[in-house]
């Protein structure tokens, strides 16, 4: 198949956007393969993702972000242009638990995940023997509270060694500084239960079954300085019942965990996800 392009553009709503867009494309032979769009009344806000195939366009991909600004700045256009051909390169982070790291290893090596991973980093050496299974570099970065700043930076060298252009906290047990978060805007990606803030500390579980929830879940978001609160980019939901026991509830978080994390990676590589304020539209 031939190399596509993506374009994902928010800006106030007008009339004329989407034949301003198509109308470029068509005008350099590009074949539209794809166009979703969304409008947000309350924000007055225009979002679209648009991906064409570039077998017959006329412009090279190195000329093709400068030749739409003239539109962009007519209408106030925030836009993020990408190609199917460059693969993003992705770093996972883990502490102790495997289920989330196992589970996109395997999906990248069954071809599924179309991403290369360089590296796993992690705070403790446990998922060494996981990383050495699959053939990737592991680092590890022993972390305490006197040195974790200057172990933040010496990750942030390491990302930057290895072209990193999006980091997976696959159930990494560490805050993540600003410093790491002012690199990766919008390209640090976490999994947590969804239990927040109701149940916090180590055992949400054990506090959920306390309280005999009938429904636990799990959520997938972008990291940002708040703690937690950063854009929704995927949830999911189960049932549960009286018969479930913690344990049960802990096997089937894990499961909600890993396909949460997995299908908000698969929209995040494949650009589908576009930021807007505190919040996402996903382009599915």
């Amino acid at each position: 198949m031939s190399d596509t392009a993506t374009l994902l553009i928010h800006c106030p709503d007008r009339p004329g956007l989407v034949h301003d867009v198509t109308g470029f494309i068509s005008s350099h032979q590009g074949n539209i393969i794809d166009l979703q769009q969304h409008i947000d009344p309350d924000q007055d806000a225009f979002f679209m993702r648009l991906e064409w195939s570039l077998e017959n366009f006329t412009l090279e991909k190195e000329e093709i972000e400068a030749r739409l600004q003239p539109m962009a700045r007519r209408h106030n256009m925030q836009m993020r242009l990408s190609f199917a051909s460059q693969r993003k390169r992705i770093a996972l982070f883990v502490t102790k638990e495997n289920h989330c790291l196992y589970d996109l290893l395997a999906r990248h090596e069954a071809g599924e995940l179309p991403v290369d991973i360089p590296v796993i980093v992690s705070n403790h050496e446990t998922l060494k023997p996981a990383a050495e299974r699959f053939g990737i570099p592991f680092r590890h970065f022993a972390i305490t509270k006197d040195n974790k700043a200057a172990q933040e930076q010496a990750m942030i060298a390491l990302l930057k060694q290895e072209r990193i252009d999006t980091v997976v906290l696959a159930k990494y047990m560490q805050i993540i500084g600003s410093a790491m978060i002012a690199e990766f805007p919008n390209r640090i990606l976490n999994i947590h239960h969804s239990f927040l803030p109701a149940f916090v500390g180590a055992k949400p579980y054990h506090q959920a079954f306390q309280r005999g929830v009938k429904i636990i879940g799990a959520t997938s978001h972008y990291v940002t300085a708040d703690l937690d609160e950063g854009p929704i980019i995927h949830q999911d939901v189960m049932r549960v019942s009286h018969e479930d026991t913690v344990n049960d509830l802990v096997r089937l978080g894990r499961d909600l965990e890993k396909t949460v994390l997995a299908k908000a990676l698969w929209w995040h590589v494949r650009d589908r996800v576009l930021v807007f304020k505190n919040k996402t539209v996903v382009f599915d």
